[in-house]
């Protein structure tokens, strides 16, 4: 058995909660993330706990799920595993759900605190280390929404608390009606939209910047070619949506480029893309969703052949 990665601790805004740069993202187990047509689906619990030993030896200590993962199917492996293995990573979980206007609405307070007693029980914990706002919800006002999370980290029930997907307008409304500690969005060398906006904002306002997508569904890979089908099981063959857009010359001509210098460098595609996020001081997280246990083997190489400043210039010009 190799020893565990060294992976750095961060502290979460301007909270006492330390998280590792690196978290495994655990939207895959028993569904599709949170399409509701793919429940079901995804890892089974056999393929999920597999993923979390493998993660686990190799030294993630820090998992990411949501109470609409698989439909709560996520949280409930998560549970399992910790049980059965007598262990306990630190844990982000979310919550949301896009409904009709009403009072007891996505990120109405009375569903929050009810979603999070469902998610505390699905997992078999007390408390819940980082909590989020899955979505931005325009029916309920932000207010509400912070104090709800306020009230419960002042039970202990959470121990900080943030938003997800949400765009700069609404990161600093929540600044105003809140105190979030964390924003996690999309950001990879091909979901760059958030480098000139959410990114900065929140370094300036001390809030924890988490990227989950950071291999945007496998195009970073390599595995997606020009002319070729998708191969099977892959996320463009599952839930291709929110990748469609990347099927275009550009994409293509950009990850040639990155082929040659990961070449060069003796490294994959994947790791070098992960080592240029971990490479940006203002990321405290990234959130890697592999479908399998060889697929954390990009992480080894990020976290031991880091880039240079000159690399980082060189592999961001190729995805301008």
């Amino acid at each position: 058995m190799s020893a565990p990665l060294e992976i750095e601790q961060r502290r979460l805004g301007r909270t006492e909660v330390f998280v590792p740069r690196v978290a495994l993202g655990c939207g895959n187990f028993g569904g599709v993330g949170s399409a509701p047509a793919f429940f079901g689906q995804g890892l089974d619990q056999n393929e999920a706990f597999a993923l979390m030993d493998a993660a686990w030896e190799l030294g993630i200590r820090h998992f990411d799920t949501a109470d609409a993962y698989g439909g709560g199917r996520s949280e409930s492996m998560i549970g399992l595993w910790i049980r059965a293995r007598g262990v306990v990573p630190t844990i982000t979980t979310k919550t949301f759900n896009a409904m009709a206007e009403g009072v007891d609405h996505g990120l109405g307070p009375e569903r929050i605190v009810r979603q999070l007693d469902s998610s505390r029980e699905r997992l078999g914990l007390a408390s819940v280390d980082l909590y989020l706002a899955h979505d931005y919800d325009p029916y309920v006002p932000l207010d509400s929404t912070m104090g709800a999370f306020e009230d419960l980290m002042g039970t202990g029930l959470i121990r900080a608390y943030g938003v997800s997907n949400f765009d700069a307008a609404q990161l600093d409304s929540a600044l105003v009606a809140g105190e979030p500690s964390a924003i996690q969005n999309s950001l990879s060398l091909l979901e760059r939209g958030d480098e000139r906006s959410v990114v900065p904002l929140a370094a300036e306002n001390d809030v924890a910047y988490l990227a989950y997508g950071p291999l945007a569904g496998g195009w970073l890979t390599g595995k997606y070619r020009p002319g070729r089908p998708f191969p099977d099981g892959s996320r463009m063959t599952q839930r291709p949506e929110p990748y469609e857009h990347l099927i275009n010359d550009r994409t293509f001509d950009a990850l040639d480029q990155l082929q040659r210098i990961t070449d060069a460098r003796g490294t994959s595609m994947a790791g070098t893309a992960l080592a240029w996020l971990l490479a940006d001081e203002r990321v405290t997280q990234i959130v890697l969703g592999p479908g399998r246990p060889e697929h954390l083997t990009p992480l080894s190489e990020a976290l031991q052949s880091p880039l240079s400043t000159d690399e980082c210039t060189e592999v961001s010009r190729a995805f301008r």
